[in-house]
């Protein structure tokens, strides 16, 4: 393919990609294929010889779309939002045709630089404390992580070595090994799997804090699990506050907890992957408060923030805790501006070494839909949340499970758990519509998120008669069966 081509090509697939989402919610949200199904589709080997785009195109339609759970859909309500938008799709295009791998400064000063001044953008827009952001002389900064599981991870391996140093300087006959052993993380019971994840990678065991009745981790029960340790000759020194859990979206009491973290001397790292998004709004910022005992923040701007996968937007107060667990400078890495003390080589900051231009994506957002334009996106998905809360309450039938805060709505029949798995069945066999459930409190739940962009109340509206209409099929069949089982 060369240039002349290539540009014909290219705009047959912007229309085709324009096409897809104009015509999204024609398409079935979830697909009807069973495990498998794509291998006998195609050969079993690559082809020798040159392939058309048009046959290539043909097969994305035949065989690749009857695989694809359509995540963009108006009527997917599964999981979290994924960020899409035609501003991010298009930086996203110019990432590719640039190609840096940007793991310093000298592999492409731009790709470096504007993170940077990208990370500091999205800091004052969610109000973060000075001490996050880079400025021209702060000790801090932001960082895009791929996702935030690797942000939880690298605050983590980085709380892990800064504690070892601290303590083998206090006394250098312990060994890195003896101190491994006793260390001890701690999260909610509501943290996401990725944060036991984490512990399990970076060898270390990770104790979960029981939550109170709004699904919260507060100070009490923080406390108490610490000086159980500490009496136990253990060493805490890694807790995860999470802002917005994935089952309920809960918020641990981060004003309660920071404290602690700061008086124990232990590593707070706040999860804040889906509800992040929210706090550039004002009457969502006070859910932040207590960040201020942060040693890292992470939230994903790929989930609501229209900025596409993958972009998770980390902050620290003090880079050298990261550079100075990370650092490695090979002859082959080095360049003659890493010790200027003006910029920073982000492979000191990650796990990978290579790094797309993903700043790129967000440059692109944040000018071509402005703060305002984004609060505006926030607001209308938390409207749509509540209204979809206020459908369910008037309908006897149902409960809600957790506290409306944002744009997940946690509910389910009032009744067994074995009901709301038959309900659940029901809904996603139809196919109309895609939910995923949760479990609390041993209670199966299922969860209503708002995720599409092209989301509007008659989408909601439909979803929740749907919803009404497999509740009645599932009730039915359970009288029956109660019926039959009494004669």
């Amino acid at each position: 393919m060369n240039a002349s081509e290539f540009r014909r090509r290219g705009k047959e697939m912007v229309d085709y990609m324009a096409d897809y989402l104009e015509g999204i919610e024609g398409r079935q949200v979830f697909p009807d294929v069973c495990p498998g199904y794509l291998r006998s589709l195609i050969p079993t080997t690559a082809p020798q010889e040159p392939e058309t785009f048009e046959a290539i195109i043909e097969d994305v339609e035949k065989i690749i779309m009857p695989g694809v759970t359509h995540w963009h859909s108006p009527y997917f309500f599964a999981y979290f939002p994924t960020a899409s938008s035609y501003p991010a799709m298009l930086a996203d295009m110019l990432c590719g045709a640039i190609g840096c791998i940007g793991f310093s400064w000298a592999a492409s000063p731009a790709c470096t630089e504007l993170e940077t001044v990208m990370m500091d953008w999205l800091g004052k827009m969610l109000q973060l404390p000075e001490a996050f952001l880079a400025g021209e002389a702060g000790e801090g900064g932001g960082v895009i992580q791929g996702t935030a599981s690797e942000a939880t991870l690298v605050a983590l391996l980085a709380a892990r070595t800064k504690v070892t140093r601290r303590l083998q300087a206090a006394s250098p006959e312990l060994t890195q090994a003896a101190i491994m052993d006793k260390l001890v993380a701690y999260a909610s019971d509501q943290a996401h799997s990725s944060v036991e994840k984490a512990g399990l990678i970076g060898g270390v065991r990770l104790k979960a804090i029981p939550s109170d009745g709004k699904f919260a981790m507060r100070a009490s029960a923080l406390q108490e699990a610490l000086e159980r340790d500490k009496a136990a000759g253990l060493i805490p020194f890694f807790v995860v506050a999470t802002l917005g859990t994935t089952s309920c979206c809960s918020f641990d009491n981060l004003s309660e907890v920071g404290p602690i973290c700061h008086e124990e001397g232990l590593w707070l790292h706040v999860d804040a992957a889906y509800a992040g998004s929210a706090f550039i709004c004002p009457e969502f910022r006070h859910l932040l408060n207590g960040v201020e005992f942060a040693d890292s923040f992470n939230f994903n701007p790929h989930k609501w923030l229209l900025v596409n996968f993958d972009c998770s937007a980390m902050w620290v107060k003090k880079r050298t805790d990261l550079t100075g667990a990370f650092r490695l400078d090979p002859v082959y890495l080095r360049h003659s501006h890493q010790d200027s003390g003006l910029i920073t080589d982000y492979r000191h900051w990650q796990l990978p070494l290579g790094r797309r231009f993903r700043s790129l994506k967000m440059w692109f957002v944040f000018r071509m839909y402005g703060v305002k334009g984004l609060q505006a996106y926030i607001r209308k998905h938390v409207q749509l949340a509540h209204a979809f809360e206020a459908l369910v309450r008037q309908d006897a039938r149902f409960e809600i499970c957790a506290e409306v805060t944002l744009g997940l709505v946690c509910f389910r029949l009032k009744g067994s758990n074995k009901l709301n798995e038959a309900l659940l069945e029901s809904i996603n066999s139809a196919k109309k519509i895609h939910l995923v459930p949760c479990s609390l409190r041993d209670r199966f739940v299922l969860r209503f998120a708002i995720c599409s962009r092209t989301v509007e109340l008659a989408h909601v509206q439909l979803a929740w008669e749907h919803i009404q209409e497999m509740a009645a099929a599932v009730l039915r069949l359970e009288r029956c069966l109660l019926n039959c089982k009494d004669l």
